[in-house]
């Protein structure tokens, strides 16, 4: 994901859009995916419901980015060990860097649909046009190829809480945002290895996760958070 500065997350660029003056200041972040074929039954209300909308997908996904203050945000996680702050019920968010290169393992709950950006940005129209030119990418799972889904600049509202490492500041904003994304159908029990790959020009995004579902009805940290 961006957003005014690089940010290997599986975000992009983000910058405040035009008309938002006095709200955060969006900065860097993280496509979407065919069925994975390993899908369990849907567990959740939204994985009942299927993939998200472009708008909904990105909301919801720079909401939880900008939900854990700096030291505790999963973009920042080094091993996997933040994968799970702020997630709510639903669909369960990956992230990527903010240019590193990172490798994660992540819990992830059974029934849950998985989603995540190859590169992404919060900015203005002008600034989603100019970043998604470039933009390109690739995901894996299991060693086969994901197919991704490009969003250009779509109006979404995004909620940060203060001291995150993504916006200028706390509160509610309406923006535009624009990506690669991958929805993911709900995984089977067992470890899943998932490789991220992104770019818009000199920002790069390589993220790859060992993501570990637990059989249908085993209770996790996850379910019990």
């Amino acid at each position: 994901m961006r957003i005014g500065r690089p940010v290997a997350v599986l975000l992009g660029a983000s910058l405040l859009a035009a008309g938002c003056s006095g709200s955060p200041s969006p900065k860097h972040a993280d496509a979407k995916s065919t069925p994975n074929g390993g899908a369990t039954a849907p567990a959740s209300p939204d994985a009942a419901a299927g993939p998200l909308g472009a708008s909904d997908l990105q909301g919801r996904w720079w909401t939880w980015a900008a939900s854990s203050p700096s030291g505790s945000n999963p973009v920042e996680d080094r091993d996997g060990s933040l994968c799970d702050r702020g997630q709510k019920d639903g669909v369960w968010f990956l992230a990527g860097t903010f240019g590193e290169r990172a490798k994660r393992t992540c819990a992830v709950p059974a029934g849950r649909r998985v989603a995540f950006p190859l590169v992404n940005l919060m900015s203005d129209q002008a600034g989603c046009s100019e970043f998604m030119a470039p933009a390109k990418g690739t995901a894996t799972l299991d060693g086969k190829p994901l197919r991704a889904e490009r969003y250009d600049a779509t109006p979404v509202r995004v909620t940060a809480e203060e001291g995150n490492p993504l916006t200028d500041g706390g509160g509610s904003f309406r923006t535009h945002a624009c990506g690669l994304w991958v929805q993911m159908e709900p995984l089977r029990p067992g470890n899943h290895t998932v490789q991220i790959r992104g770019s818009s020009g000199r920002f790069t995004v390589s993220v790859d996760y060992t993501l570990k579902v637990p059989a249908a009805g085993s209770a996790t940290d996850h379910d019990a958070a």
